[in-house]
């Protein structure tokens, strides 16, 4: 049996200044709280608050970057180290090797090391600063199974979850700070994700005052597993079964749908117009 026991906490941003810090004593006093626990995960720019003005905000972003060699991100290995678990402390800004900013998420194993980083694809524009990301990142928990990574926005696009789920991703992670009044449609993304995947999908928000809260963990049929009833600081936990990711490709969703099995030998190519590409049946099941 493949579990993951997880713990998604609601918290607000924090200044950078002592961010770090407060975090350390967070997780520290959480995972006593919650000893099962092997994967803490925060919500976006969690250790990057920022606040005034959006040229205010820009600014700010400027003089927080760093590369991920840099001492936020050694502190933070630090951290899951000292609490042995797996930590996603939200999302950093980084700095890029030409000057850029990437508004990253960070996968660290227990041992310190820094197991993913994903450059969030889909920054939400104008709003946001950053250089748009390239990749599709998942990580391996030894013994456990495979995540993904993606953050916010990146679930208003559909080609993010599936592509993660076709590269094997069996949850998908996304640290969120949502501050607007769309966090109702964020919900039916994050369960339509989950259905359309078969994947569990956990959408960790920010509280207030900044974040409108109402974090999700979905299961890979589309159930509620859990969810924060508002924006207040809240901790979730949870222990997710990702064998169940397995039956549902199997059996099918409510013993139905089966949308992995779907190409057959022979089937024609399907066309893609939008992305200059193709659907090939013979790549259409998701990697080992």
């Amino acid at each position: 049996m493949r579990v993951l026991p997880v713990l998604m906490a609601q918290t607000p941003p924090m200044p950078p200044g002592d961010a770090v810090a407060r975090l350390h004593d967070h997780v520290l006093d959480q995972v006593g709280e919650f000893p099962g626990t092997r994967l803490v995960v925060y919500p976006e720019f969690h250790t990057c608050g920022t606040a005034g003005s959006r040229s205010e905000r820009h600014r700010q972003y400027e003089e927080m970057a760093e590369p991920l060699d840099g001492p936020r991100v050694r502190a933070l290995r630090d951290i899951a180290r000292e609490a042995g678990v797996w930590l996603i402390p939200g999302t950093v800004v980084e700095r890029g090797p030409r000057g850029e900013l990437f508004n990253t998420a960070l996968a660290i194993a227990p041992d310190g090391t820094l197991a993913a980083r994903y450059r969030k694809i889909f920054p939400w524009r104008p709003v946001e600063p950053f250089t748009p990301g390239a990749e599709f990142v998942t990580f391996d928990i030894p013994e456990v199974g495979r995540l993904g990574l993606a953050v916010c926005y990146d679930l208003w696009f559909p080609e993010v979850i599936r592509q993660l789920a076709w590269l094997g991703a069996e949850c998908v992670v996304l640290p969120t700070q949502t501050s607007t009044t769309d966090r109702e449609q964020e919900l039916v993304l994050a369960r339509a994700a989950a259905i359309q995947n078969q994947v569990f999908v956990l959408s960790v928000n920010a509280s207030g005052p900044v974040g409108t809260g109402r974090t999700i963990a979905v299961d890979p049929e589309g159930l509620v597993r859990c969810q924060t009833s508002g924006s207040s600081p809240e901790t979730l936990t949870d222990v997710l079964d990702l064998d169940s990711v397995n039956r549902v490709r199997a059996h099918g969703t409510c013993g139905l749908n089966r949308m992995w099995s779907q190409a057959r030998p022979g089937d024609p190519v399907v066309p893609l117009p939008l992305y200059d590409g193709r659907i090939e049946p013979s790549r259409w099941e998701p990697l080992p």
